[in-house]
């Protein structure tokens, strides 16, 4: 019978200077755990629930297999609602500024940047063109991923119908990009099954055709014209009034940076203003897409049948990066620093995720759950080095069989 979600399991092993000294295996198959098996990032990152006591199986001590599948699961219900109410507690005590108004803020200098970065690239000269380069490019994705990711949470406000319009502003203007599915394959699939085999496992992001040199660093180029292009994919699975303005608002977004281009920056050939488009909107595809994939593949996966609760699935599924000016700037601490907090809270702005850091990752160490870290230069090594594994073949379940 498939462990159901308040399944009780038994996790065996413990991490040990990079090395699973034991891997989670399943109870009952009579296949014994793999020793000396690397940790996904051979540094930090606790793969493994370190210090986790085996919780009760079915048939120790007595206990029925429904009674200690009902335990299991109370129990991990128990810690969500704990945590939640700390978490609560800091949102309650902070002020609209903290929940809001400073990620309204950035993203509202990032659209005063925009008459200076079209000015600079009137320059002829290379430092100030650069920095026109530099200040469009940063923008773009402060308000492509930023923004559309707030947006899509409806983190930016606490009204529904205005978080509706900012999503569209975000997603389909300034993103190229569809909000109903770019909403419903985020929130709802990879929020709601993140590292589920098949649903919210990431792999979207995989293109096993490319080998480890071209996807880590050439393909992330391609990214501003591929996006538009899925984009039109997917609106055959949205109605025809939503696909018109999802269409509308994609055209209106990219012909007035074209427009800017040629009219403001002075741009004289079609040819050099769309290059330079394509300059601007790939200038962080880079981290952008090593973001995506750095934060989730490599960690636990589960099939849908056997996957743990979600403070489990979250605590096991997602790293957080350290922090970092540009991408905190750009993308947000959500995506960054904080990811495991907007896992656990996504309808927390970024502000809110860095606030509530410290209560949640004392609180995950404090009853010996996964808090996964790593840094950027350790999990593109680790991307490099195992390529293959990660990014080719269908990745490993982890069997679960003794999370208490």
């Amino acid at each position: 019978m498939p462990l159901e979600d308040g399944d009780p399991v038994r996790w065996k092993g413990q991490q040990v200077n990079g090395e699973v000294s034991g891997t989670p295996w399943l109870e009952g198959t009579g296949d014994p755990p793999l020793q000396g098996t690397p940790a996904p990032d051979g540094s930090r990152t606790e793969v493994t629930a370190e210090g986790w006591e085996p919780g009760p199986a079915p048939g120790d001590g007595g206990v029925t297999p429904r009674g200690a599948l009902q335990q299991a699961g109370q129990h991990e219900e128990a810690l969500m609602a704990e945590l939640s109410e700390l978490v609560q507690k800091v949102v309650k005590s902070s002020s609209w500024w903290e929940r809001h108004g400073i990620d309204i803020s950035i993203l509202a200098c990032s659209f005063l940047l925009l008459p200076a970065g079209f000015l600079c690239l009137r320059s002829a000269q290379a430092i100030p063109f650069l920095a026109g380069v530099l200040t469009l490019g940063v923008v773009h994705h402060t308000l492509t991923v930023k923004g559309s990711h707030l947006a899509s949470h409806n983190a930016l406000t606490e009204s529904k119908s205005w978080g509706k319009v900012w999503a569209v502003f975000f997603i389909e203007l300034c993103s190229a990009f569809t909000a109903e599915q770019a909403t419903y394959n985020h929130v709802k699939i990879h929020h709601g099954y993140t590292n589920v085999i098949g649903l919210g496992d990431s792999s979207t992001w995989k293109l096993p055709f490319l080998n480890r040199y071209v996807y880590m660093f050439i393909a992330p180029l391609a990214v501003p014209i591929i996006t538009p292009l899925v984009a039109l994919d997917l609106l055959r699975n949205v109605e025809w009034k939503a696909a018109l303005r999802t269409l509308c608002c994609m055209f209106l977004g990219l012909y007035c940076h074209y427009w800017l281009l040629r009219h403001v920056s002075g741009f004289q050939s079609p040819w050099s203003a769309l290059l330079c488009m394509l300059l601007t909107r790939s200038l962080l595809a880079h981290p952008y897409i090593h973001v995506n994939i750095f934060q989730h593949i490599g960690l636990p996966m589960f099939a849908a049948d056997r996957k743990p609760k979600r403070i489990h699935l979250m605590s096991l599924g997602v790293l957080n990066l350290p922090r970092n000016a540009l991408l905190d700037w750009s993308f947000g601490h959500s995506l960054i620093s904080c990811h495991v907090e907007h896992h656990l809270f996504p309808s927390l702005s970024d502000n809110m995720c860095l606030k509530i850091k410290p209560v949640v990752s004392q609180y995950l160490k404090q009853k010996k759950l996964p808090y996964n870290e790593d840094t950027y230069a350790s999990r593109l090594r680790l991307f490099l080095r195992r390529y293959e594994e990660l990014m080719v073949h269908a990745p490993p379940i982890t069997e679960l069989v003794g999370i208490q």
